[in-house]
C-alpha cells in the first residue's frame, strides 16, 4: 500500500470511529501528498463535517467534485451537509439530482431520494417530497439503516402506515438503533401505545446517553456560558416572564421526565409554578425554572457555529408556548 492509500485508510477508519481530529491530521498529510486528489478532498470534507465544521466540509466537497465531476460520494455528502446543518434546501435538491444521474443501485438511488426528500421537507415543499419518495426501489435492502431512513421519511411526511413497519423492522436488526429507536416512540405514541411508546424513549434515551459528546461541543461550562449569554438576549417581551428563572444546564432528559411524558430529545423545558407566573406589583415576574439539555441542543444544531441560534428558537418557542397555553398574556400575543 502507497503512504496516500495509507492515509486515506487511517482517516476513514479513525472518521468511522468518531476522531474528528485523527481523520482530519491524515486528510491533512493526505493533501500535502496530492492536493489534486478528488478522494483527499471528500475525506476531508467528511472529516470537518464531523468536527461541526460545515462550511469548510462543503469547500472540500465541491473541491472534490471540480477534480472528478462524476463523484458521487462527494455529491452524497455535500447534499447532506447542504440540508444539515446548513439548510440550504435549494442547494441540497440540485446537488440531490444532480447525484441521480450517476447512482446505480439501489442503494445509491435511495440515498439520493432520501437526501432530496429530507431537502423538500425542509423547505415546506411536501407534496414534491411524496413525488420524490415515490422514486425510491422496493429493495429489499441489506442495511436496516436504509429501512429507518425509508421509515423515517414516511413518518415526516404523515404516512404512518408505511412507516410503522419499517422502522419497527430497523429496530428488530439493529436494536442499537438510538435514532430508529427514538421514532419507535413516536409512532407508538401516534398509535395510542403510551407503554410501548415510553419503552422505546427510555431505550433511545440509553443509547444517546452511551453516544457521547460530537467532538466539536462546548464545555460544560462554556454551554452553561452560551445559555446565560441568550437568556440574557431574550426579546424583552418574552424575558420578562423568565426574568428571575432559575437556569439548569443538563447533558439529557432525565429518565423519571421521560415516563412522565417528555420527549427524549428535547432541547429546552421551561418548568412554572402553578398557577402560572404573573407580572407582580413591583414589575417582577414570579420565579421560573429553564432546563436546557446539551445533548439534544447540539443534536439539533449540528455543528458549534449554529448551536447559538439553535439555543435561541427553543427558547423563544418554549418561553411563547408554554404562556400561551397557560392562557396568559404573552410576547407572541402583544407582537401580533
Amino acid at each position: 500500500m502507497d503512504q496516500l492509500s495509507a492515509h486515506l485508510d487511517r482517516g476513514w477508519d479513525l472518521a468511522q470511529k468518531g476522531d474528528a481530529q485523527g481523520a482530519l491530521t491524515c486528510a491533512r498529510r493526505a493533501l500535502e501528498l496530492d492536493p489534486k486528489s478528488p478522494e483527499v478532498h471528500n475525506l476531508f470534507g467528511y472529516a470537518a463535517a464531523l468536527d461541526g465544521d460545515s462550511e469548510e466540509a462543503l469547500e472540500h466537497y465541491r473541491q472534490a467534485l471540480t477534480l472528478d465531476e462524476t463523484y458521487l460520494e462527494a455529491m452524497l455528502n455535500a447534499a447532506e451537509v447542504l440540508v444539515s446543518p446548513l439548510g440550504e434546501w435549494d442547494q441540497a435538491v440540485d446537488m440531490c439530482n444532480d447525484a441521480l444521474d450517476y447512482a446505480e443501485t439501489d442503494e445509491e438511488i435511495t440515498d439520493c431520494v432520501l437526501l432530496k426528500v429530507d431537502a423538500l421537507i425542509g423547505k415546506g415543499d411536501l407534496e414534491a417530497a411524496k413525488k420524490a419518495i415515490a422514486m425510491i426501489p422496493a429493495g429489499p435492502f441489506e442495511a436496516a439503516s436504509y429501512e429507518f431512513l425509508i421509515g423515517r421519511a414516511h413518518y415526516e411526511l404523515g404516512d404512518l402506515e408505511k412507516a410503522a413497519p419499517l422502522i419497527e423492522s430497523a429496530v428488530t436488526k439493529d436494536p442499537q438503533h438510538a435514532d430508529a429507536r427514538y421514532y419507535l416512540g413516536l409512532v407508538r405514541d401516534e398509535k395510542g401505545d403510551a407503554r410501548g411508546a415510553t419503552d422505546a424513549f427510555l431505550h433511545a434515551r440509553a443509547l444517546d446517553q452511551l453516544r457521547g459528546a460530537p467532538s466539536w461541543a462546548p464545555t460544560a461550562e462554556a454551554f452553561a456560558a452560551i445559555v446565560q449569554s441568550a437568556v440574557l438576549k431574550l426579546d424583552a417581551l418574552l424575558a420578562r416572564y423568565v426574568r428571575e428563572a432559575e437556569v439548569f444546564c443538563l447533558e439529557i432528559v432525565g429518565a423519571e421526565l421521560v415516563v412522565d411524558g417528555v420527549d427524549p430529545r428535547a432541547l429546552v423545558i421551561v418548568d412554572v409554578p402553578q398557577p402560572p407566573p404573573t407580572e407582580g406589583t413591583n414589575g417582577q415576574a414570579t420565579k421560573a425554572r429553564i432546563f436546557v439539555y446539551q445533548r439534544s441542543l447540539e443534536r439539533a444544531a449540528g455543528a458549534l457555529e449554529h448551536l447559538k441560534a439553535e439555543l435561541a428558537r427553543a427558547l423563544e418557542h418554549e418561553i411563547a408556548t408554554l404562556f400561551v397555553e397557560t392562557g396568559a398574556t404573552t410576547a407572541k400575543e402583544e407582537l401580533n
